[in-house]
């Protein structure tokens, strides 16, 4: 028996193995800290092949970036379609609340803010969040107010998230139980 040839790539599966790639090590080590080498070796390709796909570093990241929009929007257009009216802010909170699991998407969101330094990323990190702020609107018909806090809460949790924390929620004395279990008190 001879072993059927192996599929080659195409460059669009190339580019979306070298995002899933990417993705995982700019979420660990941000824009600045993240090895070009390590994708290129990770997503199987030359490192002159990454930058033939993406140009430069930043591009990439760009492009890792707006993934991550791109899924936020989609969980929450979906959310709110299954929700009935007036319930609509809720089930996007809840869904979310279920994506802090993912670690890989929570801490790619803190280094594109963390980025921001950078003006086309800050220009791109503004965007992404303008655009998921209007669509939060758009769909929960929620109040100004509504709606800032929706955003609000979302920092918190993923705050909470990233540096490992117990549940928050509801529990606003997290914070001195939190320091009196460190302090073995």
């Amino acid at each position: 028996m001879t072993a059927s040839p192996k599929r080659r790539m195409s460059a669009e599966d190339r580019r979306e193995a070298v995002l899933r790639v990417a993705v995982s090590e700019f979420a660990r080590t941000g824009l600045q800290g993240t090895s070009t080498e390590k994708i290129a070796a990770g997503a199987e390709i030359s490192h002159p092949y990454l930058f033939r796909l993406f140009g430069t570093k930043k591009e990439l990241f760009l492009a890792c970036a707006e993934r991550c929009f791109t899924n936020l929007t989609r969980l929450f257009t979906e959310a709110a379609a299954e929700a009935p009216e007036g319930e609509r802010l809720a089930a996007m909170g809840q869904a979310y609340v279920g994506l802090l699991a993912d670690r890989e998407m929570l801490q790619l969101q803190l280094q594109t803010y963390a980025a921001c330094e950078d003006p086309e990323v800050r220009a791109a990190a503004s965007h992404g969040y303008a655009e998921l702020w209007a669509l939060v609107a758009r769909l929960s018909a929620a109040s100004e107010e509504e709606v800032r806090g929706f955003f609000a809460t979302g920092m918190l949790l993923n705050m909470a998230a990233a540096m490992d924390l117990p549940q928050i929620a509801g529990d606003p004395g997290w914070a001195l139980a939190h320091l009196r279990e460190e302090a073995g008190a």
